[in-house]
């Protein structure tokens, strides 16, 4: 397979080498050719535009900072669509806009060019290990084509859904971390000010229930399935638990914005009369605030955990 490989930064100059070490031709373009000098000694061709690298490939791929530069490399003048034929296929790995690639694919469309974004998690160790998730949103033919070629970039290449949806995983993954990490330097520093030693209050936490599980383990236990009685842990008690965090907090001069709105919420929770509920409950207030609810089939959901058990 002839790939083009646009982008050898951080993390596309380690996709593009696994991908040529996976045993397809290569043409590379960055906007600095001594990015590709370790890629050309391998044996991939250089071209000297988005366009070339496109009239060159079956297949194209680009790795770059964000939603600018895809316009840019995508639409503009000497761009990738400019020198795509009918049948050609486009993957953005960039972490982008779900609408500024469903615009690039409606324009590809109309050529008979297949665009697909693909944006890439584990970040520059998994980029250079394989060991990295591929988001795909696109055409769930064309993600079949060209897995194998997707495969040689990462270990764990995902068809999500139609264009656009690899690009909301991301959003969602990241976003998420992000918030998670807000609220991990909130109570930390409110346990290290109220006297436990940091070291001593990680090891602690982590050994108890949100330690011992992923993030996202709790959604497929309560908020997907809609399954909220009988409870795990009662929503009285846990806005009791969150009452008292804030009020440490309080007592030790150490803002607790977070804590403060997730207190917020569980009070409203509450003076629904969910008091008795699970605690997760209280997450039904942003699906009606969001006007959409989000639910997954419990024998769906069972079917995908055990599939993840058996694989190990």
């Amino acid at each position: 397979m002839k790939v083009g490989f646009i982008g050898l930064g951080t993390m596309g100059a380690s996709m593009a080498y696994n991908c040529l070490q996976g045993g397809n031709e290569m043409v590379v373009h960055d906007i600095r050719r001594e990015s590709a000098t370790r890629h050309l000694e391998a044996g991939a061709d250089w071209a000297d535009s988005p366009r070339e690298v496109a009239e060159a490939s079956e297949i194209v791929f680009t790795s770059l900072p964000g939603p600018t530069e895809v316009e840019a490399v995508g639409l503009g003048e000497d761009g990738i669509l400019e020198g795509m034929s009918e049948g050609k296929v486009y993957f953005d790995l960039s972490t982008s806009t779900p609408t500024l690639i469903r615009h690039i694919h409606e324009q590809a469309a109309a050529r008979g060019i297949h665009v697909l974004d693909a944006p890439v998690s584990g970040g520059p160790r998994g980029a250079a290990s394989r060991n990295l998730a591929i988001w795909v949103g696109g055409d769930k033919e064309v993600f079949d084509r060209c897995k194998p070629v997707l495969d040689s970039i990462g270990d764990k290449a995902y068809y999500v859904g139609p264009i656009g949806c690899g690009a909301v995983a991301k959003l969602v993954h990241n976003c998420t971390g992000y918030i998670v990490q807000a609220a991990l330097a909130e109570v930390f520093t409110m346990g290290v000010k109220a006297g436990v030693e940091p070291l001593a209050l990680w090891q602690a936490v982590r050994k108890g229930a949100q330690g011992r599980r992923g993030t996202f383990e709790g959604l497929a236990e309560h908020l997907l399935p809609g399954k909220f009685d009988p409870p795990d842990f009662a929503l009285r008690l846990a806005r009791k638990d969150v009452d008292l965090a804030v009020g440490v907090g309080r007592e030790y001069d150490v803002p607790m914005r977070l804590a403060q709105l997730t207190l917020q919420e569980m009070t409203e929770a509450l003076n629904r009369g969910w008091g008795h509920r699970d605690s997760r409950v209280a997450m039904l207030l942003q699906e009606e605030r969001a006007g959409v609810e989000v639910r997954v089939d419990e024998a769906l959901l069972n079917a995908v955990l055990e599939e993840e058990r058996q694989a190990g």
